[in-house]
């Protein structure tokens, strides 16, 4: 107990109760990360105060500049992917934003996969508009095109390790290889393939994101970002400009995703053992015109990811219905087991529909370019038992 706590005795009351005693630990430990919710912290001195404001690193003073529950989902995810420091956030979508909106300007050049998720894929086009920040769109598996789409303005590689929804499996080495001899910044957003499958910073990257939503948290009742970093500086240069956007994650998100990582090894293994077999089920199926898991010897990228995922090809696949879209529709709303919902990489089997949900802002022929067909499924395959999911599929697709 502090020296006022002791001696506020000669307070009254209704000064007590606004500062009541804080209990510390004595001779114990506690197991689970605390919940630090309250927002404000108080110093002894003013350049103390002062000094709190120079750094990601700093003593906390208010939440958007730190706390120490944030801290701690931040230093276990850039413990887990092997970067120097990290940067959590309010969603996906903003750690994604703000790593790129601190680091664009006006005139600068992106180069993009083709097959990204939805709202990366927005936000990109919102800054073409809005800011004139040219994007090239490139695939993910030839780095002699990412050499050519490479200008004097170039600033920006973005890739994604498992792409969303079509599970195409980036070259990270190869693509990465090239933005480094340029010096263009990469940023590898590493949500499908969580720290355990890939570490995208041991093959170059600067920046990885991920939507703890998905797998860190793990529950599908949190919803975070993070963004880790591999160099120091840019670590600091995001972290300023993050103070403005305000896209700062709530201590209670950071806490939830802090229990859902003690379980990450023993679920991703689950995942990624259940979404091989349903996969292989799956292309055998007269219903399924064809199959996209990177597990599978067919998948295009299959020799890349034995390769740069060796430990497992990740829990979400997509399938392509012979009925199109009213077979996708059909199959959908069928499921029992599994729930006909968005997000990924909670407990429980999802399955959605990518060209009328996350990249309903694509017309068909932009679809067909990214490599989503209109009676493409994609599937979020939980931790149910694999005889229970696989009887589940099988009558929605019956129906479909």
């Amino acid at each position: 107990m502090s020296d006022f706590h002791q001696n506020n005795g000669a307070l009254r009351p209704e000064s007590r109760i606004v500062h009541p005693p804080l209990a510390e630990a004595v001779g114990s430990r506690p197991l689970g990360v605390p919940l630090h919710q309250g927002h404000l912290f108080a110093f002894e001195t003013g350049d103390a105060l002062v000094q709190a404001h120079d750094g990601p690193g700093g003593a906390f003073f208010y939440n958007r500049f730190g706390n120490p529950t944030v801290r701690s989902l931040e230093d276990a995810v850039a413990d887990l992917e092997g970067g120097v420091g990290a940067l959590a956030a309010a969603s996906g979508m903003g750690a994604i934003s703000t790593a790129l909106l601190a680091l664009l300007r006006t005139g600068d050049h992106v180069i993009a996969q083709r097959s990204l998720y939805g709202g990366t894929f927005a936000l990109l086009a919102d800054l073409a508009e809005r800011r004139g920040i040219e994007v090239t769109h490139v695939g993910g598996d030839d780095p002699a095109e990412v050499e050519a789409a490479l200008r004097p303005n170039t600033r920006l590689l973005h890739l994604e390790t498992i792409s969303n929804p079509t599970t195409r499996v980036t070259d990270l080495p190869g693509l990465i290889a090239v933005a480094k001899r340029a010096g263009v910044v990469s940023v590898v957003d590493n949500t499908f393939a969580t720290p355990l499958l890939c570490r995208p910073i041991e093959h170059g990257a600067d920046i990885v994101i991920h939507s703890a939503t998905k797998y860190l948290g793990g529950h599908s009742d949190v919803l975070a970002g993070i963004a880790v970093f591999a160099d120091p500086e840019l670590h600091r240069e995001v972290w300023r400009y993050s103070l403005e956007l305000g896209a700062t994650v709530d201590p209670f998100a950071a806490w939830l995703t802090l229990r859902g990582l003690q379980t990450l090894a023993l679920r991703v293994r689950r995942h990624c053992d259940t979404a091989l077999d349903l996969a292989g089920r799956l292309a055998a199926h007269p219903a399924v015109t064809a199959v996209h898991y990177p597990g599978l010897p067919g998948h295009p990228d299959h020799e890349l990811a034995r390769r740069l995922l060796p430990e497992g090809h990740g829990g979400v696949l997509a399938f392509d219905l012979a009925g199109g879209r009213e077979a996708a529709r059909a199959f959908t709303e069928s499921v029992r087991l599994a729930s006909l919902a968005p997000s990924l990489g909670g407990v429980h089997s999802l399955v959605l529909h990518p060209a009328s949900t996350s990249h309903r802002q694509l017309s068909d022929e932009e679809l067909a370019a990214v490599g989503i067909g209109v009676g493409m499924v994609r599937m979020s395959v939980g931790i149910e038992h694999p005889e229970d999911i696989w009887a589940d599929v099988d009558q929605a697709l019956a129906k479909a």
